[in-house]
């Protein structure tokens, strides 16, 4: 990843309220084209809140937001989905009736079918469990394929940054590792990622570069090794 790659995303002094609540106080990161950036932090610290912001579901109070050197503070969720944004949300949110396959062409509404085909080829290479239970409903896939789905039916429209919202939530370790691993994947592709995930130790050891947020502050940030090192970070969130 290079540092000197124009920023993706960069968010300058974002503030959020929910009615008199104020849950972002100020915050400001950056994600360069190509990298891998996670946000880790505690439960409630304010890391859902600020991807629904940054994906339009949640109106910033203040601030501004970035994408690929546009203003999109004010703009309308689905307007930032055409522009390249797509997130993966928290809990995974399959539609459990529909088999796989439809699930994934929902991920590309936006897209030419003829090019949106190309992906979901591209999409059943990378995971192929899903290819082999493509006309099977989502909902009978377990938890850790369900996720593989969400990652696949955001891909499929072909993003320019992709939101990771826990994707590690509720896995056992060993699927927790298989998802990392797609991570991984998706990193050396050259995909821009901002993740977030309460699994600081796998989170920071993927990303290049890492923000810590607390009750909707940033209080750290640096390269993922670094904070991995941290002794704050140890002690808050490692269990060192």
């Amino acid at each position: 990843m290079n540092d000197g790659a124009p920023p993706v995303l960069e968010v300058t002094d974002l503030c959020t309220h929910y009615g008199r609540i104020q849950a972002l106080h100020g915050v400001s990161l950056r994600v360069a084209k190509g990298a891998l950036v996670a946000l880790v932090g505690a439960n409630g610290a304010g890391k859902t809140t600020l991807l629904r912001t940054l994906s339009g579901v949640q109106p910033a109070s203040s601030g501004k937001v970035l994408f690929c050197g546009e203003d999109i503070t004010r703009l309308r969720s689905d307007k930032r989905v055409r522009l390249g944004i797509a997130q993966v949300p928290e809990g995974r949110q399959v539609f459990g009736p529909m088999p796989v396959e439809d699930n994934l062409m929902l991920g590309a509404y936006t897209r030419e079918r003829r090019a949106a085909r190309g992906t979901l080829e591209r999409m059943y290479d990378m995971f192929p469990r899903l290819k082999e239970r493509r006309r099977q409903p989502a909902g009978t896939l377990s938890g850790g394929e369900q996720q593989m789905l969400a990652i696949a039916r955001a891909l499929m429209a072909d993003p320019r940054l992709l939101l990771l919202d826990e994707p590690s939530m509720g896995l056992a370790p060993k699927l927790v590792e298989e998802i990392f691993a797609c991570v991984r994947s998706l990193k050396q592709a050259s995909t821009t990622i901002f993740l977030v995930d309460q699994n600081a130790r796998a989170a920071l050891a993927v990303a290049d570069r890492g923000y810590v947020l607390e009750i909707g502050r940033v209080v750290l940030a640096g390269r993922g090794r670094e904070l991995l090192e941290n002794e704050q970070v140890k002690e808050a969130y490692l269990g060192l």
